[in-house]
């Protein structure tokens, strides 16, 4: 019943934590204005990028990132030691057990949040960038290696969206070939189609050849991917 309790507050935290809408927020902030009446309509750093400069984007990106890596210190930290609290104490093997699916399931409730935000009327982003900081403070060679996909991807083309999703086909590849507890494998194989799901508007534009590059104005582009 401890464990139920402790995974069920870690939940509620790394919900929240995801929902925080920093897109939002820095348009409100920052002019006053809702990103989301801006540009691609979206709360991600791409638009927040198109809308009101790098520096508001880069405080977008870098506040997802770390909403991903706040939720897995929630279920690696907090929640065996209110399991603790709770209840006698947990031997290791239980933890070994039981931490990696209170990983699993915040990092599902981290993503939830980001991209179904109480805030925004259970409306937001595509989870990517709150996925890196799953991805890194899970499992940092995973992480490591959906950035660096990222990276090459978008200097190549210069499409958010292309580069979001190979970076979390890369993910999936990555943790299925590298030793890593059941849960994780889960996760990242359950959250990296999530994200490729959620971009399944631009799927159509980059088949249509009309999803808009990095670089151009962002007024002229009906539609940009969300981070």
């Amino acid at each position: 019943m401890a464990f139920w309790t402790a995974g069920a507050v870690g939940l509620v935290i790394a919900y929240f934590l995801g929902s925080v809408p920093t897109g939002y927020l820095a348009g409100k902030l920052l002019r006053g204005i809702d990103i989301r009446d801006h540009g691609s309509k979206s709360t991600g750093a791409t638009n927040v990028l198109r809308t009101l400069g790098k520096w508001p984007a880069l405080f977008v990106l870098v506040g997802d990132v770390l909403k991903g890596v706040g939720a897995i210190i929630v279920a690696r930290w907090f929640c065996p030691w209110l399991y603790a609290e709770l209840s006698p104490p947990a031997t290791a093997s239980d933890l070994q057990i039981w931490v990696p699916w209170d990983v699993c399931l915040a990092g599902i409730a981290v993503l939830l949040g980001h991209s179904r935000s109480i805030w925004l009327n259970f409306t937001g982003g595509k989870s990517a960038a709150t996925g890196l900081g799953v991805l890194l403070a899970m499992s940092w060679p995973v992480g490591l290696g959906a950035a660096a996909v990222f990276g090459v991807v978008l200097v190549m083309t210069r499409i958010v969206s292309l580069s979001s999703m190979l970076a979390a086909v890369t993910a999936i590849v990555l943790v299925c070939a590298v030793e890593h507890p059941l849960p994780y494998r889960l996760l990242v194989i359950g959250g990296g189609f999530y994200v490729i799901i959620r971009h399944r508007a631009n799927v159509q534009r980059l088949l249509a050849g009309t999803e808009p590059r990095l670089g151009r104005n962002g007024r002229g582009a009906k539609a940009e991917a969300q981070v």
